[in-house]
């Protein structure tokens, strides 16, 4: 009899931790798709079109070695419009354990990227450095970015309750 009520509270125990709950999962929002033009609104990112980048790297500046390449793959429209994806590969460090904008919601990361952009300009090889900085904010329940900065210009911000999507911003050069 021991035996039965036993094995009756273990099964009991196994069916009550089988128990999902939608709310304890972290909603994770951190893709970004970046476009380039210059003022006219010309794509530069499509290196066919005279002015634009013949080719671009990107390199991590908090990674471990001085050269930590991270893979941004770019992309292109239906419209033939293209654009550099990032979904993740930068180390992040913390940034303060209190986010400024949002106290007592959790903790902040940034990371921080050198991209090399390349085109040819009268027959010249020509290499344009950029830095562009990702804030992140995290909470138990969410982990998104929150400020996009390109050579220290705010290109992007997310309040902490606006849905999940993917991160979209144009920088004109």
């Amino acid at each position: 009899m021991r035996n039965f009520v036993f094995g009756i509270l273990v099964m009991a125990f196994a069916l009550l931790s089988c128990k999902s709950d939608d709310e304890s999962l972290q909603r994770i929002d951190q893709i970004m798709n970046i476009y380039m033009v210059n003022s006219a609104g010309q794509d530069l990112l499509n290196s066919k079109k005279p002015g634009s980048f013949s080719g671009y790297s990107v390199n991590d500046s908090l990674g471990d070695r001085d050269i930590s390449p991270v893979n941004i793959p770019l992309r292109m429209r239906a419209d033939s419009t293209f654009y550099m994806e990032y979904i993740a590969g930068a180390k992040r460090k913390r940034l303060d354990s209190v986010s400024p904008d949002n106290p007592g919601t959790g903790n902040s990361y940034y990371s921080v990227m050198t991209l090399g952009l390349r085109r040819t300009v009268n027959n010249v090889a020509d290499t344009i450095t950029d830095r562009l900085r990702i804030e992140y904010r995290k909470t138990p329940t969410l982990f998104q970015v929150s400020k996009v900065y390109y050579n220290d210009v705010l290109q992007f911000s997310k309040e902490a309750d606006q849905p999940n999507s993917i991160n979209t911003f144009t920088i004109t050069k």
